[in-house]
């Protein structure tokens, strides 16, 4: 809760400034879909793809975050709300730091959404939606989630007994169904070229080759 005392503290090197210095316009990647569909797995692909390219970028993914920061957590729709804002809260601080950031969490509700995007500035937030049917996060199910869910072990489980709002206008949709990781990574990693993230050729998989080679 904020106090009478607290008061923001204008730093003396700007966003810009920072941005600058790595060559990159900084921008958060919110991966958002169902248990199993990829997020974590395409946005893993993603960042090593734009460490290939020399890009400075960061990885927060939902279940390493719920290990610490968000620890106290649990899975009610308080509890999400209160996970997604602490993380769009902590996005901030590092796009503030000049970063590309992804951040891969199911990320449920439309509302919660729209105010992690409310709090960038325009066109830093990208929302990135993995779209794959529940039919196919069922088979993949890594961690045995669905099983659980459908047995009753598990409750208030995203697609099962608790909603997910479908993106409406996504900027990036990727189907992990009918793609590669390597293609939803490319897809994703050549939005931000056309959208002068970062400056690099169009042409990503001879970017990568001539690094790897040269």
């Amino acid at each position: 809760m904020k106090t009478e005392n607290t008061v923001w503290h204008e730093q003396h090197i700007s966003k810009e400034q920072r941005a600058s210095l790595k060559k990159q316009k900084p921008c958060l990647l919110w991966y958002t879909g169902l248990s199993g569909s990829g997020k974590s797995t395409v946005a893993n692909a993603v960042d090593a793809l734009l460490f290939k390219l020399g890009c400075h970028s960061y990885l927060l993914d939902g279940d390493n975050v719920r290990h610490g920061l968000n620890g106290d957590l649990g899975f009610s729709d308080d509890a999400r709300i209160e996970n997604i804002r602490r993380i769009s809260e902590v996005s901030k601080l590092f796009l503030d730091a000049g970063l590309i950031v992804s951040t891969a969490f199911i990320s449920p509700f439309l509302q919660d959404r729209a105010s992690a995007r409310a709090k960038l500035e325009h066109d830093e937030f990208i929302e990135v939606y993995i779209d794959t049917p529940i039919s196919i996060c069922e088979q993949r199910d890594p961690k045995g989630l669905y099983k659980k869910a459908r047995a009753g072990e598990i409750k208030d489980f995203t697609g099962i007994d608790s909603k997910y709002d479908i993106p409406e206008n996504p900027e990036i949709h990727v189907k992990t169904a009918q793609q590669s990781i390597q293609e939803c990574a490319e897809q994703i990693v050549n939005h931000l070229v056309d959208k002068g993230f970062i400056n690099i050729s169009t042409n990503i998989s001879g970017n990568l080759s001539n690094k790897e080679h040269g």
